[in-house]
Order: C-alpha cells, then sequence, then structure tokens
C-alpha cells in the first residue's frame, strides 16, 4: 500500500506541508510551474533551498503581488480593508483556479472547516467569518498546493505523528491569544497534540486543517519500506531543526480495522439464520458464524456474530434488524491480522485447478482450492483425498 507518514514533531504550517510534499516528486521536476499556472489570483509560488540544524530541504515562498507575508488568523471585525468570506473564497475557487473539479471540492470544503472552526471559536454565524485579503491569498495557495500535489503524489493512506503545536502566545487581529491558537485547538479535536518548550506557534489553523482533512491516523510511523524523503522547511529558526519531513513508501497492512457486531436470538429457525446470514455476507460482511448459547429461561438460543469494516456498519446493522429477531446489538472495535495471498492457476492430469498461497510473518503455505478438487473428483469418478494426491503431486 502507497503510503505516506508525515513527522510532525516542529508542528505544520501551510507552506512546510506543500514544500516538504514538493520534495518528494523527482528532481529535476517542473511542478512549480503546475502551480503557479493554477491562476490563483496575484499569487506566485517560488521554490528554494533551504538549510536548518545541517538539514538541506525545500523551501516554497508565496508571492502576493510580488510581496511575501505570512499565514494571517482570521478576523470577524470589519476594518477599512478589503476581507473576504468563505462565499467569496468559493468564487475564487470555482471561477479563476484551473485544477481539476475533484480539488476545487477539496479546497472549499477545507474552508468551510476552517470558518466553521472560527465561527465556534469567536460566536459569530460562518457568515460572519471573514478573511484578510493578503492573508487569504497565501493561506489558499498553501491549500491549493497541499492538495494539487497530494493529487500528483496519491497515496492510498496518509499517517502522520502527534502534532506538536508549540506553546507561549500569539497575537492576531483578536488580541494575544493562547498556543495553540483557539481555532487551531478546536481543529485539532480528536487528534493527539502536544507542547513544549519552544514558545512559539508551531501548528497554525490552515496546517491544522490540512491535517485533519487528508491525514487517516496519527500515531507512530508503520512499518513501512521508505522510497523517498522530503524535508520542507518553515520560516523560523529554532535549536531544532523545524521542518515537516514527509516519507513516501510502500506499507504492507498486516492488521486491519475491523469491528464485530453480535447478538443472541432464541426464536429463529435454522432455515431463517441461514438466510440471514446469506443476506449479511451480501451486504459486506467479512465473516458470519454463530455459536449454541444458554439464554433467559433456559432457553437454549444462538450468539450470531459478523465481522465487518466500520464503513458497512449502518448497512450491516440494517440488515440484521430487518432479516432477524433481535432487538439489540453489541459492537465491538478489533484488529484483523491476515496473511497476503497469491493464486496461481495450475495444469493436472484432471484438469484445471487454483492453488492458493498464504505468506507473512515468516511462514508460508498452499492449498489447492476445495471447490476445484471436487469438480474433478466427480468429473474422474473418484474421491476427494484422491483428486488431492494427484493435483498436490503435479503442482
Amino acid at each position: 500500500m502507497k503510503t505516506l507518514y508525515l513527522d510532525l514533531g516542529m508542528g505544520a504550517a501551510g507552506d512546510m506541508l506543500s514544500a516538504a510534499l514538493l520534495a518528494l516528486l523527482p528532481a529535476p521536476d517542473p511542478f512549480v510551474e503546475k502551480l503557479n499556472a493554477a491562476g490563483i489570483p496575484g499569487v506566485r509560488f517560488v521554490k528554494e533551498n533551504s538549510v536548518k540544524c545541517g538539514i538541506t530541504g525545500t523551501g516554497l515562498r508565496v508571492l502576493v503581488n510580488g510581496e511575501e507575508e505570512g499565514e494571517h488568523l482570521y478576523d470577524h471585525e470589519h476594518h477599512a480593508h478589503h476581507h473576504s468570506g468563505v462565499s467569496d473564497i468559493a468564487h475564487i475557487v470555482n471561477e479563476h483556479l484551473r485544477v481539476p473539479d475533484r480539488i476545487k471540492k477539496q479546497i472549499t470544503e477545507i474552508y468551510e472547516r476552517l470558518a466553521a472552526a472560527e465561527s465556534r471559536v469567536h460566536g459569530v454565524p460562518v457568515t460572519d467569518v471573514h478573511f484578510h485579503e493578503v492573508g487569504t491569498m497565501d493561506a489558499l495557495a498553501d491549500i491549493t498546493a497541499v492538495c494539487v500535489l497530494i493529487d500528483e503524489l496519491s497515496p492510498e493512506k496518509i499517517a502522520a505523528s502527534p502534532v506538536h503545536v508549540g506553546a507561549g502566545h500569539v497575537k492576531c487581529a483578536h488580541g494575544v491569544l493562547p498556543v495553540p491558537a483557539p481555532a487551531t485547538a478546536e481543529i485539532l479535536k480528536g487528534v493527539p497534540v502536544y507542547g513544549g518548550e519552544i514558545k512559539s506557534e508551531l501548528c497554525t489553523p490552515t496546517g491544522a486543517v490540512l491535517l485533519k482533512y487528508f491525514v487517516d491516523m496519527f500515531g507512530d510511523m508503520p512499518v513501512m519500506n521508505v522510497e523517498r524523503i522530503g524535508y520542507g522547511m518553515g520560516k523560523k529558526d529554532f535549536e531544532t531543526a523545524n521542518c515537516v519531513r514527509a516519507l513516501l513508501g510502500e506499507c504492507k497492512e498486516h492488521a486491519r480495522d475491523i469491528i464485530e457486531l453480535s447478538f443472541n436470538v432464541d426464536d429463529m429457525t435454522a432455515e431463517e439464520i441461514g438466510f440471514a446470514m446469506d443476506v449479511l455476507y451480501e451486504k459486506g460482511a467479512k465473516e458470519v458464524f454463530t455459536v449454541p448459547v444458554g439464554m433467559k429461561k433456559n432457553r437454549p438460543g444462538t450468539l450470531i456474530c459478523v465481522l465487518c469494516e466500520a464503513e458497512r456498519r449502518n448497512e450491516i446493522v440494517a440488515a440484521v434488524f430487518k432479516h432477524t429477531t433481535t432487538i439489540g446489538i453489541r459492537e465491538n472495535p478489533m484488529k484483523r491480522y491476515l496473511l497476503e495471498r497469491d493464486v496461481e492457476t495450475l495444469e493436472t492430469p484432471l484438469g484445471t485447478v487454483r492453488k492458493k498461497t498464504s505468506h507473512g510473518f515468516g511462514i508460508e503455505r498452499s492449498k489447492i482450492e476445495y471447490d476445484d478438487l471436487a469438480r474433478i473428483a466427480k468429473e474422474n469418478g473418484i474421491s476427494l483425498r484422491e483428486a488431492r494426491r494427484i493435483a498436490e503431486k503435479e503442482t
């Protein structure tokens, strides 16, 4: 599985994330010109080398009308200079950006999350949340760059370390606020974060919303074969290298998240239970099995367990209530460990058979497909055991 892992030991800002992703592309690569051709009004990207604590990485500067300005926090107050609301951002994205519609949709959704966080923090309607004009273009450039680069890299899974948010206070349009800034803290609800001795804002609202939008899981780096490494450098200098490190490679997911849905019945016939099991498999269940149990009033009953992916939960639950007599279902999250499986087709004197080979965790074993053995046993008038002996001898 193609996996992107983000090391966020120094937090994340939009420009650091985009620079780290840009550094993953093969060099030399003219991708910056693709970003400049995206059509963000007044914006030009400039790629440059940057060194932090002896590490050479990539910096991605954003020039707005020829000037560079860092990310702004968001301001719902009205000032003399122009501000843009969510609808203005949507207009820019849909009418000016020359990127695929799927990326326009991502950018719009990300800005909606930013506005929703600001709305909750400041107690104003989303329609009253506005973004500083120059800061808007700077943040829009970072968000667009990250969306376009992730689309280009096309990882199947994105993972990240817990987020170092920094400590201390930060100045913004509303005054002096604690780090992480309220909008950042709001966005990062549910994400593992930590502070430290560095008195600075390490994770910005733009960085936070990009992480929350794209990252599938936060935690330790998975076991992976790393193929490329990119360092996206921040503007500030600290004793620790101020960068986001991105690692791209192949990750074999042996453990997969799965849920168990279980329930008891004592008033269904064997045929009814069998029919319900068939329906649950059709709805996407990975496993369905039964266990005889003792129930209330000394009645013999049946425990039915269904293993499925979390995304299938609602459909499976609806099918259980429709096709069984239970009035309650229990759910348990769990891990499912799987061996890798390969299937090859083989020719034997008795006909074609499929051989499945399972491997991983230091073991390997093979088995001829039962259905194929049963078929050639019937076709040749021999026992299943004899069909297996001949097939395994030839393979």
